[in-house]
């Protein structure tokens, strides 16, 4: 939350400020999906132990407001650009056709694969945000370079921010983390799925707020 603080007040036009804040409040919404991570991914200590006795705690609702707000604005916070509408012409070209697939590809994605296979989630929503964001470029080829760019820019703040809590709280992720049911390999003490979970949703993410409001950036 201190890092989207500081990003959000660095931000230098009003229409990325607007974008970061209602990506956060929606986004945060999927908070409320960590059960289908208790125990099967980690367990994680939690205010008046919610996490276990529920499945749900309130610090993924802050989590994902953290991070789905610095995932769409990154990009952003390093270059000047501008969002200009995409005109009623630019529409109607054939791969806008796609345009409410590629919104709801990823959930479509993530329930399939939760329905049908055996896969951690942690893997299924990798899946579900690659396979989203790959074809959110077929559709919005323009968003690319932000795509790309943001994806990267997050998986180091984000990896940089768990070097960062590692060093805090020595043995915390051996603690908390099942890393029984997933692949069991930390990169400087950072569990490897944590990382596959920061690009996919730097990549995806990134490109939400355009898609939706029907935007595309120029540099300014």
């Amino acid at each position: 939350m201190v890092i989207w603080a500081v990003v959000y007040f660095s931000l230098r036009n009003k229409e990325s400020k607007k974008e970061m804040l209602t990506m956060s409040l929606w986004t945060s919404l999927f908070g409320l999906t960590e059960p289908l991570f208790v125990p099967e991914y980690w367990s994680p200590p939690s205010l008046f132990d919610l996490a276990q006795k529920t499945g749900f705690d309130i610090e993924s609702l802050l989590f994902v407001f953290g991070v789905s707000g610095l995932a769409v604005v990154i990009y952003e916070s390093v270059f000047r650009i501008r969002h200009e509408r995409i005109s009623a012409e630019e529409k109607n070209q054939p791969r806008h056709k796609s345009h409410l697939l590629a919104l709801f590809l990823f959930p479509i994605i993530l329930v399939l694969f939760l329905i049908f296979t055996d896969l951690n989630p942690i893997y299924s929503t990798f899946i579900a945000l690659i396979g989203s964001g790959l074809f959110t470029w077929y559709c919005r080829p323009d968003l690319k370079k932000k795509m790309l760019v943001s994806a990267f820019i997050f998986l180091g703040l984000y990896f940089v921010f768990f070097l960062t809590f590692i060093a805090m709280y020595p043995g915390y992720v051996e603690k908390v983390w099942n890393l029984a049911a997933i692949s069991g390999i930390l990169i400087l003490g950072v569990p490897l799925e944590e990382l596959m979970f920061a690009i996919g949703f730097g990549f995806f993410w990134s490109s939400v707020y355009e898609h939706i409001k029907w935007y595309k950036i120029k540099s300014v």
